[in-house]
């Protein structure tokens, strides 16, 4: 584990978005490239990143990557609650803890498939380990849901119903990125965005195959959206 130095941003109570979070990986993924940081560093800081709820747990993990100031964009630019308050605004609360989902393989195998809710944002990390994401039975949370995938010298796979369209904005390096979504895309099933990195290790993405239907068709055969 790297010794972080601590947090240093007036912001670091507030939670953390996706989008804080994305910026955080592509710093990382930047650094691998350049050799700034070893495949276990970044592996580490990885999982850090993806389990972070605060702008003050992010903070630390590319701190001696970038010019200081420059980690958190949109945070800079946070509105600051009223004096004697306490209070923030509601909107930058409007990510709650729920609203993504995190699994972890390190040197072993998992899975989820069977009826389970898929979160508007699912992180998988696969280290020396495989992970599976059955979502063929699974409900959507979201008209659009996006996986990040990060496979280093293992894989993730991953399975989506009939009919659902699948974009993938993902890198492999020395290993294998990439999806295939249903040839006819079901205008009104769920959208699955998959991005993320493999190294040494593959990321794909498949569609189920058809079940032997008995009796009346079932509507939802597509993938459900929750309510």
């Amino acid at each position: 584990m790297d010794n972080l130095p601590e947090p240093s941003n007036p912001h670091a109570h507030l939670r953390a978005s996706d989008e804080d979070r994305d910026q955080v990986v592509e710093v990382l993924r930047d650094a691998l490239m350049a050799g700034r940081l070893t495949q276990d560093e970044h592996a580490d800081r990885l999982e850090q990143t993806l389990s972070a709820r605060t702008l003050g747990e992010l903070e630390p993990i590319t701190q001696d990557l970038v010019v200081p100031g420059q980690q958190f964009r949109r945070a800079a630019a946070a509105p600051v609650p009223t004096p004697g308050t306490g209070v923030v605004p509601i909107e930058e609360l409007a990510n709650p803890a729920d609203s993504f989902d995190t699994v972890v393989s390190i040197f072993g195998g998992g899975e989820r498939k069977g009826r389970w809710r898929v979160k508007r944002r699912t992180n998988a990390l696969a280290l020396f380990g495989g992970y599976d994401l059955d979502m063929t039975d699974a409900v959507f949370e979201g008209r659009e849901v996006t996986v990040y995938a990060f496979a280093i010298f293992g894989g993730i796979d991953i399975t989506v119903p009939e009919g659902v369209e699948v974009r993938t904005h993902g890198a492999g390096i020395f290993g294998g990125f990439g999806g295939r979504g249903a040839k006819e895309i079901d205008p009104t099933a769920p959208v699955v965005v998959l991005k993320g990195l493999a190294l040494f290790g593959g990321v794909g993405a498949q569609v189920s195959k058809p079940k032997k239907r008995k009796g009346p068709h079932n509507p939802h055969g597509h993938g459900q959206l929750g309510h």
